[in-house]
């Protein structure tokens, strides 16, 4: 993990320097790097940021099997680095980044970088010993790199129209910087619906329930993992389980065609149904083997065999 000081002398050298050099430069002042394919986001290896190292060897050798590769950096605990990305595509980011620096949600950043497409990364150093999960606030325009993602860092560069354009760093901090708090920025960009008070008798969910739909979410097979995951995050809206708990729960469903950005954004949905009254009415049928327990044994539409292993 780079000190932040260290981390912005680095970004400020980083545009100009051919791929190669540029990710040995970066692990070895400590940031760990993976190869993405040239001119695109998606990994060359195996388990993608996962496999992220400061092994200069490592480094050394991807970089000399793909030279042109691009270069991928982890974001959260594993890098120390949270990365807010300001998104161009149908809807203006720099709005929502510039309300939400007004309020004092967003500190001068370590480092902004350009994207090919026009928008920004802002580097901020993660908060210690603490998880701070990505999430997309489509609406927005406004997302959050962080535990469990990953951003392309500088110089790399994105095939556009048949041009290759580069990532280019904008500015640098020059001196101390705090991190950003993503779950309170979160929360103001797209603001959770208020808890319903439990009905006389209902019990109240809570992270067990969770864990044991994310648990059963996890060993769905493809083709309606998202109609499954809306039926989960609407049980746990109508359970009062926090929004912020049942992402950290749910995210951990992520599958190779399931990814944690498609996960955020029908959670949200999912809890904006319940909180506008959308679930209030007759529950939705439940899916072919619901997990047993929990918010499963409160629903009167659920058969569940406990016997059977389910959940």
């Amino acid at each position: 993990m780079v000190a932040p000081s260290a981390f912005a002398a680095l970004f400020d050298r980083l545009d100009g320097l051919p791929l190669p050099v540029a990710a040995r430069e970066l692990a070895r002042a400590g940031v760990p790097v993976f190869p993405c394919v040239p001119g695109e986001k998606t990994p060359l290896v195996p388990s993608g940021f996962r496999r992220a190292t400061t092994d200069p060897r490592r480094v050394a050798g991807w970089w000399r099997w793909q030279p042109g590769a691009n270069i991928g950096i982890p974001t959260g605990a594993a890098s120390g680095l949270v990365v807010i990305d300001v998104d161009v595509h149908g809807v203006d980011g720099y709005a929502a980044y510039a309300r939400a620096a007004r309020a004092g949600l967003i500190p001068a950043p370590l480092a902004t970088v350009t994207t090919p497409t026009g928008g920004r990364h802002a580097y901020f150093p993660a908060i210690p010993a603490k998880v701070q999960r990505s999430w997309a606030v489509g609406k927005a325009g406004v997302d959050c790199r962080g535990d469990g993602g990953y951003v392309i860092a500088p110089p790399s560069l994105l095939r556009l129209d048949g041009a290759s354009v580069s990532y280019r760093v904008e500015q640098v901090a020059s001196g101390a910087v705090e991190p950003v708090d993503a779950g309170r920025l979160r929360d103001f960009l797209d603001p959770p619906p208020p808890r319903r008070p439990a009905r006389e008798g209902q019990p109240v969910a809570g992270r067990e329930d969770a864990d044991r739909l994310a648990a059963w979410l996890s060993r769905q097979v493809k083709g309606d993992r998202n109609y499954k995951l809306f039926w989960a995050a609407c049980r746990l809206a109508e359970g009062n389980v926090p929004v912020a708990d049942a992402l950290d729960a749910l995210v951990r469903a992520e599958q190779p065609d399931f990814g944690e950005r498609e996960i955020t954004r029908t959670v949200y949905s999912a809890y904006r149904s319940v909180g506008v009254g959308a679930a209030r009415r007759e529950r939705t049928a439940a899916p072919a083997s619901p997990p047993a327990g929990g918010l499963a044994r409160r629903d009167p539409g659920l058969r569940v065999d406990a016997a059977r292993g389910l959940g």
